[in-house]
């Protein structure tokens, strides 16, 4: 998160008439070089509200389980680890935790689309079991621009997310060529999905822009949300704003009028996030909060979990259990000899299953039960 006034311009500019929407959506339009075959339609605000009027309130973590250092040693076959799935979602039932949100990778659906979707489905079993949710998400913008396929690097000692990994990378993102291959992988897992139950939504695009891609992005953000509408998935479709400066305007604009539901992350303590949630909801539509919690900059469950309940705005924070993503270490603060920082960045669990500070678990767990 930026500066306060790069929030409220960039927000403000997100609350502009329709008709400077309209002016977006049309230049987005003739910024992509590929145009998609046929979509479908946005969910209207009474759809998009009915929907979420009808579920208990949504709190939860970004989940990855802690014997994994990316999306691919997730998802892969040889790596993927039902038993520690079940396990740490068990202690996110434990503290009232009903929602995940879970990367995907399309290299680990190009090896294997049957065995791969075979994996989702079996972490959807085991979610289901331990009465929790999901959202997926497609695509990356964040952390390494390469990577392969097999084994996955060995953490590298106090670095947030050493071997964590975009999709589809970099160039591929920036290269329209690209894009018709991402198409099966899009449609397939939607189509096979569509009418899930324990699916709560499609995040199509996670911080498109990031790492100085910017605007670059905008082409295969607006194509996956055709191939997503053109699905027509029961559960609604979404892609968070992350970044407010003025060089991501039109990316935010796409993003807040195409969502059928607006999610967004704010890492920033209750003034400036109460700021974010203000400005959002003049789109009335429903809030969720996909990413937040970094304790070192005051984003701590003790102060924005009950802002996000007094607003009914869903809370899913980072990080679930400590482990090979190294996210308990801040974004920009390595420790070089992988020692214990003076206070985690993210995580609720050490890797034994106890809390890192037994009264935010036990925080976490009492609003979860109001």
């Amino acid at each position: 998160m930026k500066k306060i006034s790069a929030l409220l311009l960039g927000l403000m500019l997100l609350g502009a008439p329709a008709v400077q929407a309209q002016k977006v959506k049309a230049k987005a339009k003739a910024t992509s070089t590929v145009t998609p075959a046929s979509q479908g339609a946005r969910w209207s605000t009474e759809k998009a509200n009915a929907w979420y009027k009808g579920r208990q309130w949504m709190s939860g973590a970004n989940f990855i389980p802690s014997t994994a250092i990316n999306q691919l040693e997730m998802w892969q076959a040889d790596s993927f680890d039902p038993k520690t799935i079940d396990k740490e979602l068990g202690w996110a039932e434990g503290v009232g935790f009903n929602t995940m949100r879970v990367f995907l990778h399309s290299l680990a659906w190009k090896q294997d689309p049957a065995g791969f979707k075979k994996r989702m489905n079996d972490y959807l079993a085991l979610a289901d079991k331990h009465h929790i949710q999901t959202m997926f998400v497609f695509f990356d913008d964040c952390w390494n621009k390469t990577y392969q396929a097999g084994p996955q690097p060995a953490p590298k000692p106090g670095i947030h997310n050493s071997g964590w990994v975009q999709d589809p990378g970099d160039p591929a993102s920036r290269d329209s060529a690209t894009f018709m291959q991402l198409k099966p992988y899009v449609t397939d897992v939607l189509t096979s999905f569509a009418h899930d139950r324990r699916i709560l939504l499609w995040d199509l695009y996670n911080e498109p822009g990031n790492r100085d891609k910017g605007i670059a992005s905008l082409p295969l953000l607006r194509n996956v949300f055709a191939w997503a509408q053109a699905a027509n998935p029961d559960q609604p479709l979404s892609a968070g704003l992350w970044n407010w400066d003025s060089g991501f305007k039109e990316l935010n604009a796409f993003q807040a009028t195409h969502s059928d539901v607006v999610t967004y992350h704010c890492y920033d303590d209750v003034p400036a996030h109460e700021r974010v949630i203000s400005l959002l909801s003049t789109h009335n539509r429903p809030l969720l909060c996909t990413e937040y919690m970094a304790r070192p900059r005051n984003s701590r469950f003790v102060n924005i979990m009950p802002l996000l309940k007094k607003y009914n705005v869903a809370a899913i924070n980072w990080g679930l259990v400590a482990g090979k993503t190294n996210t308990k270490y801040q974004w920009d603060v390595p420790i070089a000899d992988g020692g214990e920082p003076n206070e985690w960045f993210h995580e609720v669990f050490r890797p034994d299953g106890t809390a890192y500070r037994q009264d935010e678990a036990n925080f976490i767990k009492k609003m979860n039960s109001k």
